[in-house]
């Protein structure tokens, strides 16, 4: 089915009634019992009191406002081309950045730091948060990354006449799944957008199957294809090289999860039978697991380099390295030969490989990667990544240890597996124009 998009439509929402009304209810109730629940460990966290519409000093100075919100690191990741080429068509409108995590917070305010006019958390979706905090921001248009979908966010800026859009917007097998449960409560939500800027046919789909209006979905592409290596991702990346790496092959296991460390330290152990002189470096994808996983590699009898550490003499000869760090796998990827992608050896759904794909490295992922479908199926059949095939436990280790192996022992083999992986980046480029040249038409903006 081909989807079109007409950004010039008026906005057209389902008229509220006590059907519709009933299920936000049942939302606020759940959100207030849930909050509770959690306070315990919420109140501790640093953007606590943050997220309740409280931000910095704002002032509009009589212009127009966008704001673009992501959740964390890989959504602030998707938006840097985004941001920086809505900084350079529109600089009449403020541009300001909010996220949900602190990990993107602290990212979002250094790559924004020449684009944004203002950088804070995303408040709690309660009704008198979420409106101190728009009264406070007065936007025109809400670009919201990937798939958020607030309720009370998305009703009370419609309400307040902000022109809504979701870009480089997905739905996972699994989210979409989960929301069919609740199709028409969606749809309802979905009526508030005034544009759906998919990254893939499918992800349209998806999104029209829930109840979103045809002409409000447009298939733009994926921002991340759009993602070159900025000057102080390859100063970081020279840094990083310096300080760690020598003449020895790295493999790299980025954005992993529990207990797929433990399956790739053995499979290494084995690797190093054939190849003595190569190295692990491990970047964990959730920063709160840094301390157990470098236990997990001393328990498992290999000496350890952390990046937090100060340098020393260890960082160029220990076995293994942690990348216990935020926001610097992209430019750790450049010290590596080969790239396992984390969260693919579980059910999870896999992180995005294509990050590895700009750095021109080998991508290897587990079978689970739902959450990234279209795109690993794309590199599959270019014959550009290196999927394997659902595995038992204690099959893992085995099939890791001989796809390592294999690229680490034939440079022809790794160079041209990494070069036909870059070559569907550069086919695939372009999502940005299309993106900013959609908003621009919502906005009544033409772009030439």
């Amino acid at each position: 089915m081909k989807v079109e998009e007409n950004p010039n439509e008026d906005n057209k929402t389902l008229p509220f009634s006590k059907f519709h009304c009933l299920p936000f209810a049942v939302y606020n109730f759940l959100l207030y019992l849930g909050f509770l629940v959690l306070l315990p460990r919420l109140i501790f966290q640093q953007n606590f009191w943050k997220r309740f519409g409280r931000l910095p000093d704002f002032t509009v100075n009589g212009r127009k406002v966008i704001w673009v919100h992501c959740v964390s690191v890989g959504e602030t990741q998707a938006a840097r081309p985004l941001v920086r080429l809505l900084r350079q068509t529109l600089p009449e409108y403020k541009l300001v950045i909010s996220t949900t995590t602190s990990t993107g917070q602290s990212l979002a305010k250094k790559v924004f730091a020449q684009d944004a006019d203002l950088v804070f958390y995303f408040p709690f979706d309660f009704k008198f948060s979420v409106r101190k905090a728009l009264e406070k921001i007065n936007p025109e248009v809400v670009i919201l990354m990937e798939t958020e979908i607030w309720f009370n966010f998305i009703r009370e800026a419609s309400r307040k006449g902000v022109k809504i859009c979701i870009a480089n917007a997905r739905l996972s097998e699994k989210s979409f799944r989960r929301y069919s449960m609740i199709r028409k409560t969606i749809e309802q939500i979905l009526s508030h957008i005034r544009l759906i800027l998919a990254q893939s046919q499918i992800d349209a789909e998806r999104f029209l199957q829930l109840g979103a209006e045809a002409e409000k979905v447009k298939m733009t592409g994926n921002l991340k294809f759009d993602l070159d290596f900025d000057e102080a991702e390859n100063e970081l990346s020279r840094v990083l090289q310096e300080r760690f790496a020598d003449e020895n092959p790295i493999i790299l296991a980025a954005s992993t999860h529990r207990p797929e460390e433990s399956w790739i330290l053995d499979a290494f152990s084995l690797v190093l039978k054939s190849s003595p002189h190569a190295r692990l470096m491990i970047a964990p994808r959730h920063p709160e697991r840094f301390d157990e996983v470098a236990e997990l590699v001393r328990n498992k009898g290999f000496d350890l380099a952390r990046r937090s550490a100060k340098p020393n003499q260890a960082d160029k000869t220990s076995k293994v390295i942690l990348l216990d760090s935020i926001g610097e796998l992209r430019s750790a990827m450049k010290l590596a030969e080969i790239v396992f992608v984390g969260g693919s050896l579980i059910p999870h759904g896999g992180q995005n490989i294509l990050e590895a794909a700009v750095a021109r490295k080998v991508i290897v992922t587990g079978f689970y990667t739902m959450n990234f479908s279209s795109i690993v199926e794309e590199f599959r059949a270019n014959s550009a990544l290196i999927q394997l095939p659902p595995l038992k436990e204690e099959e893992i280790v085995r099939k890791l240890k001989e796809v390592f192996l294999e690229f680490l022992q034939n440079d022809s083999l790794r160079r041209e597996m990494a070069e036909r992986a870059f070559r569907l980046i550069e086919a695939n480029k372009g999502a940005t124009a299309k993106t900013v040249q959609a908003l621009s038409s919502l906005l009544k903006k033409n772009v030439a």
